[in-house]
């Protein structure tokens, strides 16, 4: 209780929170570069993703006549849980200010309470494409959900717990080796990572065709600042399923004190994690194309396979 007494204990959980939501948007926009690259297209510059949200939120806000109190308050309920979700995800430092909340079913109670409001707001206005878009959405949910989950049981059989820093803790103090629990839920994280993120092959964020589109489809209706809250929510889910991936996984390079020096090695190592997995990313997406929508439950039911895999493997294995 002391802790959240002390005003250094909100300062430093304001900074955390502030420096992951800015680091969202130049996480989507390297992937975006990269593409361009693989693709042989003029990237767009570095600060592009910022330009784009600054003139969104300079822009006039468009409403519908029929739109209701849900589809105003939407675009802020979706954005402040990507934000409340940043501020509990170890990002330099393992035990931060908000440890004690990070826990890893309540982060998918978070996302699950962000994407109910998306849902509604799709279903709002009445249109043909946003109740198409929640419908697809809810699809996606109701399968990739378990999956998480079951990575989530996965490591917290390993660890003895759910909270992400005790995890990570344990991880770090593991010597090296290549256990096939963590490599299974390793795969079930990835594919899991893409349908909850929307991208390719799931979802094509840079698609309006109304056979493909999931996630566009329910903010086809949003313009001005609730568009740019909208775009700023996606990026930063995308950003914090790149850095549970890196830091579950490949902790090594995270910090365990507030030091400058371990500091600068953790922004070092977390910035070259997240530029090999968004090159991966981006050349996954440059090299698949989006599969059918039927064939999404079959993805997501190798996540949840892969996963439970993991899960057994710590049974029959590691004796646990």
């Amino acid at each position: 209780m002391a802790d959240y007494l002390n005003p250094v204990y909100w300062l430093l959980t304001l900074v955390h929170t502030l420096l992951f939501v800015a680091v969202a948007p130049l996480f989507a926009g390297w992937v975006r570069r990269i593409k361009c690259y693989l693709q042989n297209r003029q990237p767009p510059p570095w600060l592009q993703p910022y330009r784009d949200l600054r003139r969104l939120f300079a822009k006039q806000l468009i409403l519908a006549h029929n739109a209701s109190v849900v589809f105003r308050m939407a675009p802020y309920i979706v954005c402040g849980t990507a934000i409340m979700a940043a501020s509990v995800i170890p990002f330099l430092v393992v035990r931060i200010p908000m440890a004690a909340m990070a826990d890893a079913i309540v982060l998918v109670g978070v996302f699950a309470f962000g994407r109910f409001f998306l849902a509604l707001a799709g279903l709002d206005i009445g249109t043909s494409f946003g109740g198409m878009g929640s419908s697809r959405e809810m699809i996606v949910a109701a399968l990739a959900e378990p999956a998480m989950l079951m990575v989530v049981f996965t490591l917290a059989m390993l660890a003895s717990s759910t909270n992400l820093s005790t995890v990570i803790t344990f991880l770090l103090n593991q010597d090296p080796s290549l256990r096939p629990s963590l490599l299974f839920a390793f795969l079930a994280m990835v594919l899991v990572g893409i349908a909850e993120t929307g991208r390719i092959p799931v979802d094509n964020p840079a698609t309006h065709l109304e056979l493909t589109m999931l996630h566009e489809a329910m903010i086809l209706e949003y313009s001005g600042r609730h568009l740019a809250l909208m775009d700023l929510a996606a990026q930063i889910k995308l950003t914090i399923y790149a850095v549970l991936i890196a830091n579950l996984f490949f902790p090594l390079g995270i910090s365990q004190t507030l030091e400058p020096a371990a500091l600068g090695f953790a922004a070092f190592a977390i910035t070259a994690k997240l530029a090999i997995l968004g090159a991966l990313l981006a050349t996954g997406e440059t090299v698949l194309a989006k599969m059918r929508l039927f064939r999404v439950p079959t993805f997501l039911a190798v996540a949840f396979t892969l996963a439970l895999i993991g899960m057994l493997s710590i049974i029959m294995l590691e004796g646990r």
